[in-house]
């Protein structure tokens, strides 16, 4: 793998990393003043713009849209489960495995090309 393919997908985790805890971070301190986490998740995201916009301006010059979206998908749903039971102490159950399965089904179909 390229340094052209390669560096799309890790500026996609670190986008996705941002992300996760922008959007859920603050689940963990239901207490907080709503208007406080929304400007701190803002905050946040800011980052994870900084991160996705490069993400797919560089990775269209070697994969399609459709392609990059289907890795964003996966490297959201792979940091969310992680994120879900370490951060947030959610089990994952086998009905989340079976869901996440399917959805890695398509992403094949995406990836394998023209039937």
């Amino acid at each position: 793998m390229t340094a052209a393919h390669l560096l799309p997908i890790l500026l996609l985790i670190g986008s996705n990393l941002f992300m996760t805890f922008a959007w859920y971070g603050h689940l963990k301190y239901p207490t907080a003043p709503l208007w406080a986490v929304v400007f701190i998740s803002w905050g946040i995201a800011l980052v994870e713009y900084w991160l996705a916009v490069p993400a797919n301006r560089l990775g269209h010059h070697v994969y399609s849209a459709a392609e990059l979206k289907t890795r964003q998908e996966i490297i959201t749903l792979v940091i969310f489960a992680g994120f879900s039971a370490l951060w947030l102490k959610e089990p994952l159950t086998l009905n989340h495995a079976v869901g996440f399965g399917f959805i890695a089904l398509g992403a094949f179909f995406i990836f394998r090309g023209p039937f």
